[in-house]
């Protein structure tokens, strides 16, 4: 068709309007503002790291540093208030720009929640956290070796019983006896086995004909760290049952569950109170197990008296050299030191006779012993004759060297006293440069030689601080998580050290 014609210069004109039309909207559509999108917080932690104690606990008026898409300068970040509610329930802080960060400083009112971000227009962002808003800790006067709470039900020549019906036939009659006869004044008698075996033995039948022949009757459970509460319950089941302390006997199996001992002590105090006397029977050597909880075990509020396996003869060593290196590494606990020494596989009599002598050359107002069937005639004599102190004996003194490179748990212990003592560092039981450093500060502060190292004069300095407190149960598992038995909680980066290896071969019977 010709473009002359009429019919296709119309069409022509018709399709170039179109054309006009639709380029027109496109043009409107692309200069149209696009939907503001909604904050997202990725991350957030404590700043600057050297100065925090974990990831997501952060001081009132402390600094948070947050990660995410579309955040602005300006935006109010929301915390939890407290003791606020309805409206007031939130406490708000400016976000600002800092470098390539985001950081917003925690209000004085806040407490540990979990946190948002509001943008204008009321458009909110996700939940984040729980971050933990917490107090930093005061320093408490100097301790002492014997605390302040320990019970005299601690003092004197204890015996450990496992199976009641093999001492003594279960005659509680027989039983008194041989306990008075021998100058026993405590019998420690199984109670529990795990979360979910209460053993019918530790009865308030037996419990009242023991204590009406005058002994002091403790009752002891043994623990895995699978099910904490369940534990927690078992004990406090001993209790109600009529026994005068509960001791928790706690050992490889505990090795890296740090949760599952903070929920256990917390849990446990909670249904027996924080005054009565609680020990633990922990192995001796703290050095062979870096991923034991022995600072959640012996923190305060936690076990009262510590009750280390010195057993000797089975570890292979003079019971000289058994009291110096047990000494050495629980020392920094601050707990009184019970010694828990052995009469099964035979030792002789005069190793059980020196073993009294050096416990009390150390201080120790007391001593037990494992086990009541495995003792024979010549042991139990041992263990009740008359003592002569021992002369020209001198105690070991010292306290664990620590330096960059070390592990373990006696690394966490001192790294809740240093973010106590105002140095506050990650508590990864890790002695990595923030610690050296951290060491190196508290030293000159305290007058000290400024050697980065972990030595007797620091140690007794540092000591004079009670410990920052954690509740690991708390903390979300990290990364590294796996503990020294495989399993998976919260807790320090050391609780995933195996053992050097278990410095007691197993007890009679197959006892773990």
């Amino acid at each position: 068709m010709p473009l002359t014609s009429p019919v296709l210069r119309i069409l022509v004109l018709l399709l170039g309007t179109v054309a006009l039309a639709l380029a027109g909207l496109a043009v409107d559509a692309s200069s149209a503002p696009a939907a503001p999108k909604k904050p997202v917080i990725k991350r957030a932690a404590c700043w600057p790291p050297e100065k925090c104690t974990e990831a997501l606990t952060v001081p009132p008026r402390g600094r948070l540093r947050l990660a995410g898409r579309g955040l602005r300068a300006g935006m109010a970040v929301s915390f939890r208030r407290r003791g606020g509610k309805g409206k007031r329930k939130f406490v708000t802080a400016k976000l600002r720009r800092k470098g390539r960060g985001w950081e917003a400083t925690v209000p004085g009112s806040a407490r540990s929640g979990k946190i948002f971000v509001s943008a204008r227009g009321g458009r909110r962002s996700n939940l984040f956290g729980p971050v933990n808003v917490v107090k930093p800790a005061r320093p408490s006067p100097a301790p002492t070796e014997r605390s302040s709470g320990a019970s005299a039900v601690f003092d004197g020549n204890g015996m450990w019983i496992w199976y009641v019906n093999q001492s003594n036939g279960g005659d509680p009659s027989a039983i008194i006896a041989q306990a008075r006869a021998h100058d026993v004044k405590t019998v420690f008698v199984k109670s529990g086995d795990g979360g979910s075996s209460y053993w019918s033995q530790f009865s308030p039948e037996l419990v009242s004909a023991l204590k009406g022949g005058g002994l002091n009757v403790c009752a002891w459970q043994f623990v895995y760290g699978d099910r904490p509460s369940g534990e927690a319950a078992l004990g406090a089941r001993a209790v109600q049952a009529g026994a005068d302390c509960l001791i928790i006997d706690a050992e490889g199996q505990y090795e890296g569950k740090y949760a599952s001992a903070s929920t256990y002590i917390r849990e446990l105090r909670q249904q027996i109170g924080g005054s009565y006397p609680v020990g633990i029977a922990p192995f001796p050597y703290v050095d062979y197990h870096a991923s034991f909880p022995y600072s959640v075990f012996l923190a305060p509020g936690a076990a009262e008296a510590n009750l280390p396996q010195m057993y000797w003869k089975a570890i292979g060593t003079s019971v000289e050299e058994n009291f110096a290196h047990t000494y050495t590494w629980n020392r920094i606990y601050k707990r009184p030191i019970y010694p828990l020494g052995q009469t099964y596989q035979n030792p002789p009599a005069g190793e059980i006779v020196r073993f009294r002598q050096v416990a009390q050359a150390y201080g120790a107002t007391g001593v037990s012993w494992w086990v009541w069937s495995e003792t024979s005639a010549g042991e139990w004599n041992a263990i009740g004759q008359g003592l002569q102190p021992l002369s020209g004996f001198a105690p070991a003194t010292s306290y664990p060297p620590l330096a960059r490179g070390a592990k373990g748990d006696p690394v966490v212990w001192a790294q809740q006293h240093l973010v106590a003592a105002g140095h506050p560092i990650p508590v990864n039981g890790q002695f990595d440069t923030a610690t050296q450093n951290a060491v190196g500060a508290f030293q000159g502060a305290s007058s000290l030689p400024v050697t980065g190292r972990l030595d007797d004069g620091t140690w007794a300095a540092l000591l004079k601080f009670d410990p920052a407190p954690i509740d690991w149960s708390n903390k979300p598992a990290p990364r590294y998580a796996a503990t020294a038995r495989g399993r998976v909680q919260s807790g320090p980066s050391s609780a995933s050290i195996p053992a050097v290896r278990n410095e007691i071969a197993a007890k009679p019977d197959g006892h773990p």
